[in-house]
């Protein structure tokens, strides 16, 4: 059970405790698409939910690119899974902010990662974060987009962190970025769409 509501903000104590918490992967086998995260916030520890701040870009980014049929809460969860979408991280070490998770975590979080990838065969594993991306796989000048490298079978796609603390990206860049890779997961949807005269379907 989540240790707080998710509409509400944890409480000081509430957060410290959330540092010896761990948060569980919201996964299942045979997904679309897991994203990866850094690692868990205090908030996110303290609620039980992943992205746990209602109001963290992720959410109404995975709206604006097509992913959700509406602006999820946190703890929605269970309905993001259901359309074959699910959440882990690199690092399960719960922080404040993820500049306090180590190059030397980023890296030991990989075959972890990898091992989970290979047990629940994902078709794609986007990484929400391109610094962290770049430090724990050695690829220093990795961009956007996906990658020439798969992970356990799965392809990769990088794309920015939805952090507000990410200003180098606003909701629009995000938006766009993240619709990229919902296009790639579903590459015959503008065929299916249109009749054979081209005119789009009511």
């Amino acid at each position: 059970m989540p240790a707080v509501s998710p509409r509400s903000r944890p409480s000081r104590a509430q957060l410290g405790a959330a540092k010896h918490r761990k948060l569980p992967d919201l996964i299942r086998p045979g997904l679309r698409c897991l994203f990866v995260g850094i690692n868990p916030g205090l908030w996110s520890a303290a609620s039980g939910y992943h992205f746990g701040n209602p109001a963290n870009r992720l959410w109404p980014t995975l709206h604006a690119a097509g992913f959700t049929p509406r602006r999820f809460l946190p703890s929605d969860c269970e309905e993001l899974l259901q359309l074959g979408f699910g959440i882990t991280n690199l690092v399960g070490r719960p922080t404040a902010t993820a500049a306090e998770v180590t190059p030397a975590e980023l890296r030991a979080g990989v075959p972890a990662l990898r091992r989970r990838v290979g047990r629940y065969r994902p078709t794609f594993v986007a990484f929400l974060a391109m610094t962290a991306y770049r430090v724990a796989f050695d690829r220093p000048k990795a961009v956007p987009g996906e990658q020439d490298e798969t992970l356990a079978g799965a392809r990769v796609w990088l794309l920015p962190n939805p952090s507000g603390l990410n200003a180098s990206y606003q909701l629009p860049d995000l938006a766009r970025l993240y619709g990229q890779l919902h296009a790639a997961l579903d590459p015959d949807r503008d065929s299916r769409c249109s009749d054979p005269g081209g005119n789009p379907h009511p």
